[in-house]
């Protein structure tokens, strides 16, 4: 009996218990990529702005952090392997190396689209998903960006908010962040999504996100998009409509989740907290965790 215990245990010291990983060394992800990302729970995000850019909608110029922040997200889902998603901000002539690039490098393209409507030059966005070893992703990520002229990470200074965010988190009924001189709020929904069984967290793209920049002392625009189930569209978008809000584009991101899901995309303009009022109302209508 001795003999058996020590052989246990030292079948217990060889083999991991189930369901435990090995952490994937972020850094070297980075290295490949050329750039550093942030651990948001158990989400490893990455940003591209496309600061190269100089798009305008009206008399507005649309800062990267409004909605011209290419981005990728990784999730480890065994010791060597991760889910990717991500979305990708590019001029027309850009979409097809990047859909070439990507496609040798095994990420796969689940949908290509407007965000924005009116907006000069036209830009699209394209949404991509893998599975697979970390760095082999994040090199077809990179070979990908090299087809177009995203630059490398900026050290320029911050521009202020200008937007009084006390009050418009009170309005939204929901606190963000500032990041580039944009006021940033991420909405999760209440219930799980997944996609092939696997959980996909918020940061993955699957949170409501209302971007705000302001335009004067007391004004500002907001664009993002809203993440619903079929039953909540037409709640949400009467709402936007009731309070003076354009709805840009109605559409999938992505393939085989649960429960499927619509993204409504924005742009609101006028007074900050008119706008954060209107938001708000369309917010109450969906199914979201509250902080």
């Amino acid at each position: 009996m001795p003999n058996a215990v020590v052989l246990l245990s030292a079948l217990s010291l060889t083999f991991q218990q189930p369901g435990t990983q090995n952490p994937v060394d972020w850094k070297e992800v980075d290295r490949v990529l050329g750039r550093s990302g942030n651990l948001q729970g158990e989400t490893y995000r990455v940003g591209f702005p496309r600061s190269d850019l100089h798009v305008t909608v009206g008399a507005v110029t649309v800062r990267p952090s409004l909605a011209l922040g290419s981005w990728v997200a990784f999730k480890q889902t065994a010791d060597s392997t991760v889910m990717l998603m991500g979305d990708l901000v590019l001029l027309e002539s850009e979409v097809a190396p990047v859909i070439d690039a990507l496609q040798r490098g095994g990420i796969e393209q689940t949908a290509l689209h407007n965000h924005l409507t009116n907006e000069s030059p036209h830009v699209v966005y394209l949404h991509i998903g893998g599975r697979g070893k970390p760095l082999a992703l994040a090199t077809a990520v990179h070979e990908a960006l090299g087809a177009t002229k995203t630059p490398p990470p900026a050290t320029t200074p911050l521009p202020p908010l200008g937007l009084d965010t006390a009050e418009i988190g009170h309005m939204l009924g929901m606190h963000g962040r500032a990041n580039g001189g944009v006021y940033q709020v991420s909405v999760p929904r209440a219930e799980a999504v997944t996609v092939d069984g696997i959980e996909v967290p918020p940061a993955m793209g699957v949170a409501t996100a209302i971007n705000i920049q302001a335009t004067g002392a007391t004004t500002a625009v907001a664009t993002g998009d809203f993440v619903l189930i079929a039953s909540e569209v037409n709640p949400v978008l009467r709402a936007l409509r009731a309070n003076g809000i354009s709805v840009t584009a109605l559409h999938s991101h992505m393939l085989n989740e649960t429960p499927r899901l619509l993204f409504m995309h924005f742009w609101g303009d006028g007074d900050a907290l008119k706008v954060a009022r209107g938001l708000r109302a369309a917010l109450d209508q969906m199914n979201i965790k509250r902080n």
